[in-house]
Formats: structure tokens, C-alpha cells, sequence
């Protein structure tokens, strides 16, 4: 089978990860997923949430957009329409807990990291790339604590990463754009440190259910692409400095 894009049926699209491009953030970098692209940018605020008043933890938190052109056709600014759509406030608690779950609460002490994530051009996987590019945003922001002696112990446990997979004319496919996301017969995104441990997997029958065998094929895909997003992450901190 020949996917649309002319890819096999294991391969990732190609990943870039670009820091440093917002020169006010304490984190920031630019993802590429073929032709999805997320901006992402972490902001140090040193005060935790008032329900963590007290605890000696930190918090990480979410937030996420999509301009008006990085789809087809333009979509309103949420902020015209005066509230957040239902999939906007998912999308953004996912990336919040996903990157939760890298972090040692406690090692980075009563102080919140936000993590903001634009999406300028969506091709499918935009939730997967704003993860993967928040997590690079975030391990920068981490480093300058480090780095001012602010945090003495690393808050960052493990990466996190996300790739989307799916059941596309029958077959199990690695990280969906738009064209095979919006075809495909069942549709998944996974999220993984790391090491390999699930921190989060979403699946969805769309237009027709799947078995056991193929879920565990999925899976296997996903630990395949997370590796790659993984050594995509490194290089990306790495050149960062």
C-alpha cells in the first residue's frame, strides 16, 4: 500500500526542532512534523497556583491555539468568539498532564512553568507536536533554574514525547498527516517517555473498530517514532547550548 504522502508504512515524517526563537521566553523552540509546525515557549512564574500554596511543589500547565490560517480555510480567533472550544481546552489539559508526568514536582519547588503551544500550520498531529516541542521548550526553561543555582536538583525525570498512529486502508501507520488522519479507520496518539513507559494513549474507532493484535501494532509503531522524537529532542538541547 502507498500512502499519500509516498512514505512506508513505518515512517515518520521528517522533524525539526529549532531553538531559541523567541527571545523573551525562558524556553522556546519551533517543531516541524512534515508540514504541521508548532510554536512552543515555556514562561517561568515564581509562584505556584494558591492549591499548591504551601505544599513545596511546582506546577507545569498548558495552553494552546491554532491561528486563523493553519488550516485550509481560516478559523475564527477563539478570543472574538469570547471562550475556548471544547477541543481547545482538551488539547491543552493533555499537553499540561502529559508534561506533568516528566517532572519532579517537589525538586522544582513552589514556582509554575507554562508552556504555551501555536499552531501555525496544522497537517495533522498537532497535539503530538506541540508535546514534543512543549517537552524541548521546558527541559530549556529547566536548565536556566539549573543554571542560576534557583533549582538544585534537576525537575526533569525523563522526556516525554507523542506521535500519532493509525489504521489507514487497512494498514497500521506511523504519525497520520490531515490526509491519512482524516480517512483513517481507527486513530490513535500515544504518549511515552523516554523510557518507553505510557504516560497517556488515546484510540478511537472512526470508522471501524480494531482488534487487540492491531492495537499492540500500533503500539509497537509508537515505540519506534517516540525513539526518533527522542534523539529529535536531544540534538534539539544539545545545539541549544
Amino acid at each position: 500500500m502507498m500512502r499519500p504522502s509516498g512514505r512506508n508504512l513505518s515512517d515518520m515524517r521528517p522533524i525539526s526542532i529549532e531553538t531559541g526563537i523567541m527571545r523573551h521566553a525562558e524556553g522556546s523552540c519551533l517543531i516541524s512534523c512534515g508540514d504541521t509546525r508548532v510554536l512552543c515557549s515555556a514562561s517561568i512564574e515564581e509562584k505556584a497556583p494558591p492549591f499548591l500554596k504551601g505544599s513545596g511543589q511546582g506546577w507545569v500547565t498548558a495552553e494552546y491555539g491554532m491561528l486563523p490560517r493553519a488550516t485550509n480555510t481560516r478559523n475564527r480567533r477563539e478570543a472574538a468568539a469570547g471562550k475556548q472550544s471544547g477541543r481547545t481546552q482538551e488539547i491543552q489539559r493533555l499537553i499540561g498532564r502529559a508534561l506533568r508526568a516528566g517532572v519532579d514536582r517537589r525538586a522544582l519547588g513552589e514556582r509554575q512553568i507554562v508552556v504555551d503551544c501555536d499552531v501555525i500550520q496544522a497537517d495533522g498531529g498537532t497535539r503530538c507536536a506541540a508535546i514534543t516541542g512543549g517537552w524541548v521548550a521546558l527541559r530549556l526553561a529547566m536548565n536556566k533554574l539549573l543554571k542560576a543555582g534557583i533549582v538544585t536538583a534537576d525537575p526533569i525525570m525523563d522526556h516525554v514525547a507523542a506521535v500519532s498512529c493509525g489504521i489507514y486502508a487497512g494498514q497500521p501507520i506511523l504519525d497520520l498527516d490531515y490526509a491519512e488522519d482524516s480517512e483513517a479507520g481507527t486513530d490513535g496518539n500515544f504518549i511515552m517517555t523516554g523510557a518507553g513507559r505510557l504516560i497517556e494513549v488515546q484510540m478511537s474507532a472512526e470508522g471501524a473498530t480494531f482488534s487487540r493484535p492491531e492495537m499492540n501494532q500500533l503500539l509497537d509503531l509508537a515505540e519506534a517514532g517516540i525513539a526518533e522524537l527522542v534523539r529529535a529532542q536531544n540534538e534539539a538541547v544539545a545545539c541549544a547550548g
